[in-house]
């Protein structure tokens, strides 16, 4: 493609945290900017942020942010000429992709084409292993016959994992440890898979038991130039969904990194993928490496890209989508400092990372140089319980590692959030960790370091320093000095307070 189309004004089919940022940067580029909300978020921020708003029906997102035909009216109504998808909801579903061009619409992202090869587990495999993509010992075809299931198990070696081929989010996976149980495990994965997705196809993989997970930011132009953006670390996770991210990873050598990411830009080659999209490998204790998936879409931990390229990844998007080439060269591209993401989730990290719902009694920011919040949300404003329970993002960055870890420890001190539960408490939990700090961690860190109980450890500790700061005020003499006296604030401001 030669031909560039400006984008004058774009319709964001998202909400929360991911609309604003989006909305933020076409702004700067002169580019007017539509939301669509769900009734219940007709007084969110990303609504009264854009230039106008469409309601697109109710808090179910079945009924509203996944309303393909309702998304495309807006945008038909309000003159948009583009669509952002964000991410969640429809920004991976390739007929979306499709409709929004059959409309005579340009799609911020890749095409529909790409997001189905990428969008099965199975025909990612096929596709990459042309490229010679390092990818974990298994099938690379559906596994419905459970006796021929069981002998290529045996022949890969136990532990085995079985996935769905369609799957995401740990759903339609289970470990088998051995044949006995491989049965009842495969049964398990098929019909979790067909509940979840409506497609019971599964493939066994070799299992890894101390994987680290890194992934690498790819982009590609519309003229057939792919570049990736170095890797991010994503291996602290809850249910297989990430919690903190950090980039670059603290245990890549400078030749693995390289080896890593020209099979990452391989792989997006693979697909003829255009716009941003993201490879993910699996890291093993060898240090060797293998492809797991592509993300077909902008991520939530894009910004620690961002802050070690100094690129504002979202505008990128937009630029390819009107069909400019790619602005740099692989090298032309190196990486600065160090920057690390915690999710801040209403959930509540002492009762399994549950999901939690309220009105947020206090809401207030960290600040500083290298402090960076993302966010949705403003102090009064309830949690609905009908989306994703991500409150914002929390990114630092510094020029070391270390700094970093640092920064983020005084940063989470400063957030403060009362009204529900959320992860904070968790985050400064892995910063302070020995296995963090020194980067010999994996998926299992969780499993490995972490109990609910500490928690709560730490906010007894901070209550105790509370009430001693208070006594301290409240038995000195009426003379004293303003200057003198203590005053009694607590340490933490992130756990859960519901007065």
């Amino acid at each position: 493609m030669s031909e560039t189309i400006k984008i004058h004004k774009l319709l964001v089919a998202n909400r929360g945290e991911i609309a604003l940022r989006i909305m933020r940067s076409a702004k700067e580029m002169g580019i007017q900017t539509v939301a669509v909300y769900s009734e219940i978020d007709r007084n969110a921020m990303h609504v009264r942020f854009a230039d106008e708003a469409h309601c697109i029906g109710p808090a179910p997102s079945s009924e509203s942010y996944l309303r393909m035909d309702k998304i495309i009216d807006a945008a038909k109504k309000s003159g948009a000429n583009a669509i952002h998808p964000g991410y969640g909801f429809l920004s991976e579903n390739e007929d979306f992709a499709d409709l929004v061009k059959e409309n005579g619409l340009i799609f911020v992202g890749p095409s529909g084409d790409s997001m189905r090869t990428m969008g099965s587990k199975l025909a990612a495999k096929e596709a990459v292993a042309k490229f010679n993509v390092p990818l974990v010992p298994g099938t690379s075809t559906p596994i419905t016959n459970v006796d021929e299931a069981k002998g290529i198990a045996k022949k890969i070696g136990y532990p085995i994992l079985i996935k769905a081929s369609a799957g995401g989010g740990g759903k339609g996976m289970r470990v088998v440890e051995n044949e006995a149980e491989f049965q009842n495990q495969m049964e398990r994965a098929i019909s979790e898979a067909t509940a979840s997705f409506g497609d019971g196809a599964v493939f066994i993989e070799k299992y890894i038991a101390k994987p680290r997970h890194i992934e690498f930011q790819v982009f590609g132009d519309q003229h057939g130039n792919v570049v990736h953006l170095f890797d991010r670390e994503c291996s602290i996770q809850r249910r297989h969904q990430k919690v903190v991210e950090e980039a670059p990873s603290p245990v890549l050598t400078p030749e693995l990194r390289k080896k890593m990411g020209e099979a990452a830009v391989n792989a997006a080659k693979a697909a003829k993928y255009y716009n941003a999209g993201t490879i993910e490998f699996i890291l093993d204790e060898d240090m060797s490496f293998y492809f797991l998936e592509m993300n077909t879409r902008l991520q939530v931990e894009h910004p620690v890209t961002e802050m070690i390229t100094g690129l504002d990844l979202v505008k990128l998007q937009i630029k390819i989508a009107e069909g400019e080439k790619l602005p740099f060269t692989q090298n032309q591209l190196a990486i600065h400092g160090h920057a690390i993401e915690v999710r801040v989730c209403a959930e509540d990290p002492t009762n399994n990372f549950l999901p939690d719902i309220g009105k947020l009694q206090t809401y207030r920011r960290p600040q500083g140089h290298g402090v960076r919040v993302d966010d949705g949300f403003e102090e009064g404003m309830t949690i609905p319980v009908q989306y994703d329970p991500l409150l914002a993002k929390l990114i630092v960055y510094a020029e070391t590692r270390e700094l970093a870890m640092d920064k983020m420890v005084r940063a989470i001190s400063d957030y403060e959030i009362t009204g529900v539960a959320t992860t904070l408490g968790f985050g400064a939990f892995v910063m302070k960790h020995e296995a963090f700090r020194s980067g010999n961690f994996n998926t299992r860190f969780i499993e490995n370091y972490f109990k609910p109980e500490y928690l709560q450890q730490q906010a007894d500790e901070d209550l105790e320093k509370v009430v001693a700061a208070l006594a301290v005020t409240v038995s000195a003499p009426a003379s004293s000095s303003a200057t003198s006296q203590v005053v009694a604030r607590p340490s933490s401001k992130w756990k859960k307070n519901r007065v």
